[in-house]
């Protein structure tokens, strides 16, 4: 989706438009959201069905590790770790894909080669995203050369706390036009977005901008995925289908844990998006912790046994 769908062309036409158009959405009702997410958040999942909810949450991964000590021996390790999780189970589904600095793009390129996994790769100036627009671009051209399947982009929040809302779509739209075949994935930063109001916005701006994905939050800041933050965004993904016929990823972000809370998640997936979006292609988890609770709870439920940290990497 390069360019704006014709649909919503007078919308993207001036800033002026584009504020009219997102301010013009329908207000959220904080408290009936938060009470929706709470209500879904409660919802018993049992045996069969949460032996294919933790397959799933596990398939769903981005295997992450964004550290400035990172190497290239650890990003190996990962990349083997998402390939073959659990290497007493070989059934264990690998991670959708490791997510890593644009500078250890190649690595993981190479270590993942023929795997089916994929290279995620953040990217313009992550995760402050405060860097002029060409050097933001040349960052998502050395990820993509590098062998980056799919870009994580931050938006400026400060441009659109300012309401400088066309600054931040045609920002969105240039960098999708370097992803070249690469996904997008249009990260908010929901926790420093204030308002449900402007998470909305947001989640449309991106939409008709190009992303592939939207995400909540790069996971450096004190609040990032919540089940309410991220019913929004479903609802949005939802609506906009509804409207374009184009289907949008969601991905939650940072503070996603335990099997748990991933399974809360999917099931905010199902009762609000739909069965459409129960697929990697369409629903991530931004994660590098999940993935070892996820790996024990399995084995407790095939074994009867639960295993403990001690038998699985620490990533």
């Amino acid at each position: 989706m390069p360019t704006t769908l014709p649909a919503f062309a007078d919308a993207t036409a001036s800033d002026s438009a584009l504020r009219r158009f997102l301010h013009g959405l329908p207000g959220v009702d904080p408290v009936g959201l938060e009470a929706r997410a709470a209500a879904l958040g409660t919802r018993s999942v049992k045996t069969t069905a949460k032996a294919y909810a933790i397959d799933l949450a596990i398939s769903m991964i981005d295997l992450t590790t964004l550290e400035g000590a990172d190497t290239p021996g650890k990003v190996r390790a990962l990349a083997a770790k998402a390939v073959n999780p659990d290497p007493t189970d070989r059934t264990t589904p690998r991670t959708a894909a490791v997510c890593v600095y644009p500078d250890m793009a190649a690595t993981a390129a190479a270590a993942l080669a023929g795997s089916g996994v994929k290279v995620a790769s953040v990217a313009t100036a992550f995760p402050a995203g405060r860097a002029a627009l060409d050097v933001k671009l040349a960052d998502v051209r050395d990820a993509v050369a590098a062998g980056a399947d799919e870009i994580d982009m931050v938006i400026d929040r400060g441009a659109f706390l300012a309401g400088r809302y066309l600054k931040v779509y045609e920002e969105i739209v240039a960098v999708k036009a370097e992803c070249g075949s690469a996904r997008l994935k249009v990260i908010f930063e929901t926790g420093e977005l204030s308002t449900y109001d402007n998470i909305r916005r947001a989640s449309w701006l991106g939409m008709l901008a190009g992303a592939d994905f939207i995400k909540t939050s790069t996971g450096k800041v004190a609040t990032n995925a919540t089940p309410a933050n991220t019913l929004l965004m479903l609802q949005a993904v939802r609506d906009f289908r509804a409207q374009t016929g184009v289907q949008v990823g969601v991905k939650p972000a940072g503070g996603i844990r335990t099997s748990k809370d991933a399974v809360k998640f999917l099931v905010l997936v199902n009762e609000t998006a739909g069965a459409d979006w129960l697929d990697n292609h369409w629903f991530r988890f931004g994660a590098s912790s999940l993935l070892n609770d996820l790996l024990m709870q399995r084995q407790k439920l095939s074994t009867g046994r639960y295993s403990g940290p001690d038998y699985v990497t620490v990533d």
